[in-house]
């Protein structure tokens, strides 16, 4: 019975102690899992991102969260989850442009406008598989725009 006690635990602290050097080795996911990502700009964009979405949601601070978004995208491009980052980029843009929110725009409407398009653009044409595709293209044809479908290989 104390045999098979001791088995049962060394079994488990092997998986368990397995487990996490997996994880220590860095395993990301979203849109590029096979790009070398610097983990602790990883850490700071998720941050940011994890911000960013608090402000989007919650307290509907589209300046504060396009800020965050801003952000990640000039210093992180090759975050993992940066479709995310476009995705609330683009809405919080769209939604300056409709002045919605609790904050004052500090720009145009027609440049968030414009940058609402640019945003969800780039996240349907770079992230095809991205779940956030659905609801940028429904946005795009809020806005009488036309998503570009990436161009297909001739073979």
């Amino acid at each position: 019975m104390k045999k098979t006690v001791i088995i049962c635990g060394l079994v488990l602290l092997t998986l368990v102690w397995g487990q996490a050097s997996v994880r220590a080795q860095g395993a990301s996911r979203g849109p590029d899992a096979s790009t070398v990502r610097d983990a602790e700009l990883e850490r700071d964009s998720a941050h940011n991102l994890e911000v960013a979405r608090l402000y989007f949601k919650v307290r509907k601070a589209y300046v504060s969260s396009l800020s965050r978004c801003e952000e990640v995208i000039a210093g992180n491009p090759t975050f993992s989850r940066i479709d995310e980052v476009l995705y609330i980029a683009g809405m919080s843009s769209l939604f300056l442009s409709e002045k919605r929110g609790k904050q004052a725009p500090k720009e145009p409407q027609e440049k968030y406008r414009e940058d609402a398009r640019g945003y969800l653009s780039q996240l349907v044409t770079q992230f095809p598989e991205s779940s956030f595709k659905s609801d940028a293209e429904k946005a795009l044809q809020s806005m009488g725009a036309e998503t570009k479908k990436p161009e297909e290989k001739k073979q």
